[in-house]
């Protein structure tokens, strides 16, 4: 059987932080599912990467922008051809407050 990189006792406490209630079973699916991914992250930390620069992000920086377009102008009839009651261009609505 494959090493364990983190305990049963470590899984539990994850899932207490979490709020998660787990079965024994789910336990040891999780405990071995998590120790793969640690032995694949120290296999991925023996790469030799001083060569590589270090990168904040992997994609164009900022956020692309758009021209705001009103793309359906407002419409009081159609809006309001649902509603109960209307004065005007406005829902009417009982009143709540004294």
């Amino acid at each position: 059987m494959d090493e364990k990189k983190i305990s049963l006792a470590q899984v539990r406490h994850v899932a207490m932080l979490a709020r998660l209630e787990l079965s024994p079973a789910e336990e040891e699916s999780l405990q071995s599912d998590l120790s793969a991914i640690l032995r694949y992250v120290d296999k991925l930390n023996q790469l030799n990467t001083d060569e590589v620069e270090a990168t904040a992000q992997v994609g164009e920086p900022g956020t692309l922008m758009r021209e705001d377009q009103v793309t359906n102008r407002p419409a009081a009839d159609e809006m309001l051809a649902n509603a109960p009651a209307r004065s005007g261009n406005y829902f009417k609505v009982p009143k709540i407050i004294e």
